[in-house]
């Protein structure tokens, strides 16, 4: 697969299924495509940050999505749900490469997990672009993503691309487009 497939609202994801892989951070077993879970790895063995961040949630089937969307519909309206919660096909954790990260603590939050900008997670945050992540969702770039900011939803696109999308301070959509408009 593409690490740089552009999965919202405009461009649904068809379940091509990639080699999955189980992993463990934290308390969850969450699966990612092998090359997104490999970068993951190297990053938060750089950090030592196997206890102290966690992995909330990768790879989603179709099934799991729906549910999420439904659930979330029924316990917090739509609004809040159009704003933190792809539709079932548009939801880039469909393709394997996105993870949502949270900071290891008691009580998490599984549809906003804690991921603040300072300590561990900024460190994480800093280096992620050298492993090839995105923090997919940046605040101020709602319009063009449709989704609202999200501090702890990072995806894989690969090292090159990252590093390029990090430098420029854009969003994936913006990236594909400056890749069709050459």
């Amino acid at each position: 697969m593409n690490s740089l497939i552009l999965v919202n609202r405009e461009h649904p994801y068809s379940n091509k299924r990639e080699r999955l892989v189980a992993i463990d951070y934290g308390r969850n077993t969450v699966y990612l495509s092998s090359r997104c879970a490999a970068a993951l790895s190297k990053l938060m063995d750089e950090l030592h940050t196997w206890n102290k961040i966690c992995a909330i949630s990768g790879w989603r089937s179709q099934e799991e999505q729906e549910k999420i969307y439904n659930e979330s519909l029924l316990q917090n309206g739509a609004e809040f749900t159009a704003k933190y919660v792809a539709l079932p096909g548009h939801s880039e954790h469909q393709t394997g490469l996105a993870v949502d990260l949270a900071l290891n603590q008691p009580d998490i939050n599984f549809l906003r997990p804690y991921f603040p900008y300072t300590g561990i997670c900024g460190d994480f945050r800093n280096k992620a672009h050298d492993y090839g992540f995105v923090e997919r969702y940046p605040k101020g770039k709602e319009d063009i993503t449709g989704i609202a900011h999200e501090p702890w939803h990072f995806r894989y696109v690969g090292v090159p691309h990252a590093r390029r999308m990090k430098k420029m301070g854009i969003t994936l959509e913006e990236y594909h487009w400056k890749k069709q408009s050459r």
